[in-house]
C-alpha cells in the first residue's frame, strides 16, 4: 500500500501537470504555429530533451525487462540499431528539415512532388499515421500504464484506462507544443532520476549485496541473456527462428528500412520548432547521447537484477514486462515508492502528450485545413485541433485493450511500413524519385503484411520476424518498377524544392539549369562524419555497459575511442557546419 508521502508525491505531480496545461493554453491559442511548432524558436537543450523524454515512455522499461528476461541484452538492438540512422539525422537531416520549414512531415510532400498522386499521399500518409499507426503506438503506451495499476493497485483494466485518457486528454489539448516540450524537461530528469534511485537501491539490496556481488552473480545466468552482442550457435537448427538472425536483421536492416529512417513524425516536429539549424543539429545529437548512453543503463541493471530476484514470472502471473513494476513495489520504500509511481506518470505523460498533438497536427494541417477547410481563422484552426484531440485519446484507450506485450508490438510496427524508410531516405538525394514511388513503397508494406498475417493465421503459424522481413525486398521490387515506369516530377517543381532545402546527392538534370549553387559539403565527407559519429556513440554506449558489469579494461578502451572520435567530429562540425553561427 502506498503511504501518505506517496499520495502526496503523485498528487502534486498532477497538480503541475495540468497547471502548465492552463498555463500555456494561452501561448498555444495563438495560432497553429504555436500549437503545434512553438513558433519555431525551440532552443537545442529544450527541443533535444523534449525528444528522448517521447521516447521514455511507460512501456519502455517495461519492455526492456521483458526482452532481456526472455531473450537477452542483445534484443535490444531492435531499438539501437537507430544509432545508425540518428547520426545520419543530426548531420544531414535535421539540417533539411529545418530549411523546409514545414507544419508536419507530410506538408514536404507537396513541397517535393506535385499533382493528384502528391496531394492523394499526403491525405492518405496524414490518416495512416495520425490514426491506425499512432492508436498502436498510443496503445501499447497506455497498456504500460494498465500494468502498473494492476500490479500496484489491482484497479481494473476500464478505470486505469479511464484515469490515463482523461489526464491525457486535459492537459495536452490545453497547453499545444509549447505546454508539451517545457514539461517534458521536467518528466525526463524526474524520470532518469528515479530509475537511477531504483538501480541503486535494487543493486544494494540483501538480495543482491552491493555491486561487486552483482557483477559476480552475473555470471551464473545463461551467457546469452547478458550478451549485447550475439554469435551464431551451433545448436540451433532453424537458422530463420533464431536469435542471432534476429540480431543480424536488428542491425543491418531495420534502421534504413524504417518509417523513421529520415527522422519520423514527432522528431520532425521537433527539429521543425528550432530557432535555426544549428540549434535544430545540437538539439538532436543532445537527444542521442541521452537516450542511448545515459537513460538505458539503469532499466538493463534492474532486469537483469530481476532474475536474480525473480527467476520466473510467477508473482506477474507469467508477465515478464510487469516484473520491473514488481522489483519497483518489492524494494522501495516509502517516498521514493511514489517518486517511482510519478516517474511512471511523467513518462506516460511526455509520450502520450507528444502523440495526441503530432497525431492532430496530420489531421488538421494535412486533411482538414488541406481538403475541407482551407479559409478559416487560426483560432478557428486551434479549437478543431482540440476536439481532434480528444478523440484521437479515448480512441486510444480502446486500442490499448488488445495489446498483450508491447515488446511484440513495437516489432509489428515496424514490419506495418518496412518497406518505406529507403524511399524517404532517397527522396532528399535523388531527382527521379516521385510520388507514384512512395504510394507504391507504402502501399506494398502494407498489403505484404495483411497477406502474411492472412497466411500465418490460416496455418496456425505465430508471426516471427522471418515473416515480417519479407515485406522488405518485396516493397523495394515493387516501388523500383514503378518509379522506372511512371515520369519523374517536372523539373519546375524539383527546382523549386532544391533551392529552399539544398540537398545533397544526385541531382544533375536539376542543377544543370541552376545559375548558382550554394557550396555544401560532399557526400564522402558527409560519410566520414557519419562513420565518426557511429564509431563515437556505440563505443560510449557499450563501454558505459561494460563497466557497469564489471569489465573496467574493455569498458575504458571503449570509452576512449569514443572521446578521440567524438572530439574529432566535435572539431569537424563546429568549423564546417556553423561557420555562421
Amino acid at each position: 500500500m502506498l503511504s501518505l508521502i506517496d499520495w502526496v508525491l503523485i498528487v502534486s505531480y498532477f497538480v503541475f501537470t495540468l497547471a502548465a496545461g492552463f498555463y500555456f493554453s494561452k501561448k498555444a491559442s495563438k495560432n497553429l504555429s504555436s500549437y503545434f511548432v512553438s513558433g519555431r524558436n525551440l532552443p537545442w537543450w529544450l527541443l533535444g530533451t523534449s525528444m528522448v523524454a517521447t521516447t521514455f515512455a511507460a512501456d519502455t522499461p517495461l519492455a526492456v525487462t521483458g526482452w532481456i528476461r526472455t531473450e537477452g541484452i542483445w534484443k535490444n538492438w531492435f531499438w539501437w540499431n537507430y544509432i545508425f540512422s540518428h547520426v545520419f539525422i543530426i548531420l544531414v537531416f535535421s539540417r533539411l528539415w529545418r530549411r523546409a520549414e514545414v507544419l508536419t512531415d507530410n506538408e514536404f510532400i507537396e513541397l517535393r512532388y506535385s499533382g493528384k498522386p502528391a496531394a492523394f499521399l499526403r491525405g492518405f500518409k496524414a490518416f495512416y499515421f495520425s490514426t491506425i499507426f499512432n492508436f498502436i503506438v498510443m496503445g501499447w503506451v497506455i497498456s504500460a500504464m494498465i500494468k502498473v495499476f494492476k500490479v500496484f493497485f489491482g484497479v481494473d483494466q476500464a478505470y486505469a484506462v479511464i484515469f490515463c485518457i482523461s489526464i491525457a486528454i486535459i492537459y495536452t489539448t490545453f497547453s499545444g507544443l509549447w505546454g508539451v516540450v517545457i514539461t517534458d524537461l521536467i518528466q525526463y530528469f524526474l524520470a532518469l532520476t528515479a530509475t537511477i534511485i531504483l538501480a541503486i537501491v535494487v543493486i544494494n539490496s540483501e538480495q543482491i549485496g552491493g555491486f561487486s556481488q552483482f557483477t559476480q552473480k552475473i555470471t551464473e545466468l545463461d551467457s546469452e541473456k547478458i550478451s549485447m552482442f550475439l554469435l551464431p550457435s551451433s545448436v540451433e537448427d532453424d537458422f530463420l527462428s533464431s536469435g542471432f538472425f534476429k540480431f543480424l536483421i536488428f542491425t543491418t536492416v531495420v534502421w534504413w528500412s524504417s518509417h523513421n529512417a529520415d527522422g519520423g513524425g514527432y522528431f520532425i516536429q521537433r527539429i521543425s520548432s528550432a530557432k535555426n539549424e544549428r540549434h535544430a543539429i545540437l538539439g538532436t545529437a543532445w537527444f542521442a547521447l541521452n537516450h542511448y548512453v545515459l537513460r538505458f543503463w539503469p532499466w538493463v541493471l534492474i532486469a537483469v537484477a530481476s532474475m536474480l530476484v525473480f527467476p520466473d514470472s510467477q508473482i506477474t502471473n507469467g508477465d515478464d514486462e510487469a516484473i520491473y513494476v514488481a522489483m519497483i513495489k518489492k524494494f522501495l520504500s516509502p517516498g521514493l515508492t511514489g517518486l517511482l509511481l510519478v516517474s511512471f506518470f511523467a513518462a506516460f505523460m511526455s509520450t502520450i502528450s507528444t502523440h495526441l498533438n503530432w497525431g492532430a497536427s496530420y489531421l488538421l494541417n494535412d486533411i482538414y485545413k488541406r481538403f475541407m477547410k482551407n479559409n478559416e481563422s487560426e483560432k478557428h484552426y486551434v479549437k478543431v485541433s482540440r476536439i481532434i484531440t480528444i478523440i484521437l485519446a479515448i480512441v486510444a484507450g480502446v486500442v490499448a485493450f488488445q495489446i498483450k506485450n508491447i515488446g511484440d508490438a513495437w516489432i509489428f510496427l515496424w514490419a506495418m511500413s518496412s518497406g518505406i524508410g529507403l524511399v524517404l531516405i532517397l527522396r532528399w538525394f535523388w531527382w527521379r524519385i516521385n510520388a507514384w514511388t512512395e504510394i507504391t513503397a507504402l502501399g506494398s508494406s502494407l498489403i505484404a503484411i495483411v497477406i502474411i498475417m492472412v497466411y500465418t493465421n490460416l496455418n496456425g503459424i505465430t508471426l516471427q520476424l522471418k515473416h515480417q522481413i519479407l515485406v522488405v525486398p518485396f516493397s523495394i521490387i515493387c516501388w523500383i518498377t514503378v518509379t522506372f515506369l511512371t515520369k519523374p516530377e517536372p523539373l519546375t517543381k524539383l527546382n523549386e524544392f532544391y533551392k529552399k532545402v539544398n540537398p545533397w546527392g544526385f541531382w544533375k538534370p536539376v542543377t544543370n539549369n541552376l545559375d548558382s549553387i550554394k557550396e555544401k559539403e560532399s557526400l564522402k565527407f558527409l560519410f566520414v562524419n557519419w562513420l565518426l559519429g557511429v564509431i563515437t556513440l556505440i563505443c560510449l554506449m557499450m563501454g558505459v555497459g561494460k563497466i557497469l558489469f564489471g569489465f573496467f579494461q574493455i569498458g575504458i578502451t571503449l570509452i576512449s575511442v569514443s572521446i578521440v572520435s567524438g572530439s574529432i567530429l566535435y572539431v569537424i562540425i563546429k568549423k564546417n557546419y556553423f561557420k555562421k553561427g
